[in-house]
């Protein structure tokens, strides 16, 4: 038999099998069924020594005890996903007091209980179905009621917002995306941070009505509460919403560096044209962003602008609207992979896809605190999954790029909030 711990070590003479039919027809029903059943004797040895250090030796008299043995009654304790029942020796001291067992009060804390029922039910398990998930052979768990388990789950998710909108920003994040997410009749606007490493991070998230600047510069005040640099040059990568540019121009003018996202930009422009002309705008869209060079990537958008100019004066005129913030990445000439990565807010969206896949099963939110909630354990979920980014060797570049350029006097348009 080996024990698994820090070491793996062979357990030679240490044991004593008293019983081995008993541990064989127990193991017969499977490990976890003789996992069980050993922990359960394991508890009972452990609380009878207790009662043996306050009240002595059962059958022999001592007159140094400090206790009396006062029988058993039935209790619980914690077993992985639900409760279990046992019994309990009671003792009580000289003056008739009862005295609690620390070892009991050791196995029913219920931090793991509800750390299984958060993990399940953030998976997608139903607050109906997560008695089906707990698994204790044939032992007899009980708080798996589905009420029980919505409880928990709320406390839960309380415990988790809590902790995501008490963290405190410590880290450099020289780029910072930020999109809206609709959850039933709310809009979440959330901020998500790459630091030097190229780690991502969900540093924050508001609700609103709709994605109003009001909203967004909420999100920002929060952000700078808790450590983020309002003098710190740093790339902001956003969609074409006028909300999110004025809630960042006026949190962190001068600072800013402003990139629109390419693929919203192509998507408006996309919508302004028939079915037929689509899929040869969107690859000359394509090809003009993939230029290196900003002169060339630029010349290449307005020869699209003359195109489209008499035919789709629309499509036109969404293209020619924020056309230089769509190529603050070419300006800043940052490198291919991290280019790739900086030059739309797919980053963002991939977390507001995680996000909502983790609360799928929630269809209705009965306000902004059930919005808030949900959305902040879901984020919190997502990150687990989260990865660095592509091209993260090239940030060192990107930072002094911000450097020098929030530096210059003249400004003048090169997408500078």
């Amino acid at each position: 038999m080996k024990l698994y711990q820090k070491e793996q070590k062979e357990v030679k003479e240490s044991i004593q099998i008293l019983d081995t039919d008993a541990l064989v027809e127990c193991a017969s029903k499977g490990l976890l069924n003789l996992s069980v059943q050993l922990g359960l004797e394991v508890v009972r040895q452990l609380m009878d020594e207790e009662v043996v250090e306050h009240a002595g030796a059962k059958g022999k008299h001592d007159p140094n005890r400090t206790a009396f043995r006062h029988g058993t009654e039935a209790t619980k304790v914690v077993l992985g996903g639900g409760k279990m029942s046992t019994k309990r020796p009671r003792i009580r001291d000289k003056e008739g007091g009862e005295i609690p067992l620390t070892t009991l009060e050791l196995f029913q804390n219920e931090d793991c209980l509800n750390q299984s029922i958060l993990s399940k039910l953030l998976s997608g398990v139903s607050c109906r179905k997560y008695v089906r998930t707990v698994d204790a052979g044939d032992a007899d768990i009980t708080c798996a009621s589905k009420s029980e388990v919505s409880r928990r789950f709320t406390a839960g998710m309380d415990a988790l917002m809590n902790e995501f909108f008490n963290r405190p920003i410590v880290e450099k994040y020289p780029a910072i995306l930020m999109d809206g997410l609709v959850l039933g009749k709310m809009t979440i606007v959330a901020a998500m941070g790459i630091d030097a490493d190229g780690k991502k991070r969900v540093l924050g998230l508001v609700e609103g009505g709709s994605e109003n600047s009001e909203v967004v510069k909420s999100l920002l005040e929060d952000l700078v509460q808790r450590g983020l640099s309002q003098s710190e040059p740093r790339l902001f990568v956003l969609d074409g919403g006028k909300a999110l540019h004025k809630a960042v121009k006026d949190m962190f003018s001068g600072s800013a560096v402003i990139q629109r996202c390419q693929v919203h930009k192509k998507r408006n422009v996309l919508d302004h044209l028939p079915q037929s002309e689509q899929g040869n705008v969107s690859i000359m869209l394509t090809n003009a962003y993939r230029e290196f060079e900003y002169d060339k990537a630029k010349a290449r958008l307005e020869r699209l602008i003359n195109y489209l100019e008499h035919r789709y004066p629309k499509a036109a005129d969404s293209l020619r609207e924020g056309l230089e913030e769509t190529l603050t990445v070419h300006r800043l000439e940052v490198p291919g992979l991290l280019r790739q990565t900086l030059s739309s807010t797919n980053a963002m969206e991939s977390a507001n896809s995680a996000c909502k896949g983790v609360i799928r099963r929630v269809s209705h939110f009965k306000n902004g605190a059930t919005v808030l909630r949900h959305a902040a354990a879901g984020f919190m979920e997502a990150e687990k999954g989260f990865r660095r980014i592509k091209g993260y060797r090239q940030l060192p570049l990107l930072m002094n790029k911000l450097n020098s350029l929030t530096n210059i006097k003249e400004k003048g348009n090169i997408g500078i909030a």
